[in-house]
């Protein structure tokens, strides 16, 4: 394996929000890159039906990133437990959507904290001992609707365009150390919220979509195991946009 592109072979990554569709397709992947994979969600008992279905070079940790006290020690847990850090995979996320003039206080700092500010914690922690040991690959899951914005969605926008602002900076604080950071833009991913919709929407959703198809969550995986690369090191403070040219930049 470690003679092949794209190998991970030797490496350790933690994924948040690894028990949702993205997070699977992602942790799936790495792990057979060969990546020891971290898991990480908010219930214990889905982590573990996860990495069940893996013979080795897996653990999980439950973490709810609503609490910072367990946010702020997700990293060194993730080292404790696998002997390391290589790669960061900040994939969780929430939304509380509704108009902003309906949106309460609540609602929309509930997503900033979840969103944003436990991946600035998460990337924080990482950083410090990804310094150490002067190598280090960041990917932040932001979102199309971070440059596009969208209807009724005023707190998920404002978190995911953080990401985007917070990982440049962070980007230019630690390229000199080996370490790159980097997002990840989804667009319209196949996922159980796409597949309630009814026919007219999803017609209406694909007409802007010039690839005529909503994406698959391996496709975010692909494009995350390429950043995640020794072959992606001269590439930090970027945004790929995987949303099958619904959006261009």
């Amino acid at each position: 394996m470690a003679d092949k592109i794209f190998s991970l072979e030797g490496r350790v990554a933690l994924i948040t929000g690894a028990t949702g569709g993205l997070g699977r397709a992602i942790a799936k992947l790495f792990h057979s890159c060969g990546a020891t994979i971290v898991i990480s969600g908010t219930k214990e008992a889905i982590l573990e039906e996860f990495a069940s279905k893996f013979d080795e070079r897996i653990y999980h940790i439950q973490c709810n990133l609503e609490d910072k006290e367990k946010t702020n020690k997700l990293v060194e847990d993730t080292i404790d437990k696998a002997g390391g850090l290589d790669i960061l995979i900040c994939n969780a996320g929430l939304n509380k959507d509704g108009l902003a003039i309906r949106m309460s206080d609540e609602d929309f700092e509930k997503v900033i904290k979840v969103n944003l500010e436990s991946s600035f914690i998460l990337n924080r922690e990482a950083i410090k001992y990804m310094f150490k040991k002067k190598y280090g690959r960041i990917i932040n899951i932001s979102s199309v609707v971070a440059f596009t914005g969208n209807f009724g969605q005023a707190n998920y926008c404002a978190s995911k365009a953080g990401m985007v602002g917070m990982s440049k900076s962070l980007a230019a604080e630690c390229g000199s150390r080996n370490i790159t950071v980097n997002c990840i833009a989804p667009g319209f991913i196949v996922t159980p919220m796409t597949d309630s919709l009814n026919d007219d929407i999803k017609n209406r959703l694909l007409q802007k979509i010039p690839c005529q198809r909503f994406g698959s969550p391996d496709d975010i995986a692909f494009s995350a195991l390429f950043l995640a690369s020794d072959e992606a090191s001269y590439i930090t403070g970027h945004t790929l946009h995987v949303n099958g040219g619904m959006y261009t930049n």
